[in-house]
């Protein structure tokens, strides 16, 4: 999917993440922002990669500033950021 736009999802509120995406490099370029980063934070940015490669994007700077999300809510909020950054509104459930 490609990236046309910044997509935003999610909120700063406890048990949430925000979740800003755009186009960007050759990679995926995560900017991690949490308060649990340095026991988590590494399966917070598996959680994000994962649910960026289902939607076949492997190249933008993404930006999570978490509070606390369960990795649900991380899938659901990344997959949301990046179809508003497609400019999709066709998502399915699989």
């Amino acid at each position: 999917m490609e990236l046309i736009k910044i997509g935003i999802a999610g909120t700063l509120e406890s048990g949430d993440i925000l979740i800003e995406i755009s186009p960007g490099t050759d990679s995926l370029d995560i900017d991690l922002e949490s308060p649990v980063d340095r026991i988590f934070g590494e399966q917070i940015r598996d959680a994000i990669q994962a649910a960026a490669a289902e939607c076949g994007v492997h190249a933008g700077a993404l930006r999570a500033v978490d509070r606390g999300a369960l990795d649900c809510v991380i899938r659901a909020r990344v997959t949301a950021a990046i179809y508003r950054a497609a400019g999709r509104d066709d998502f399915q459930f699989k």
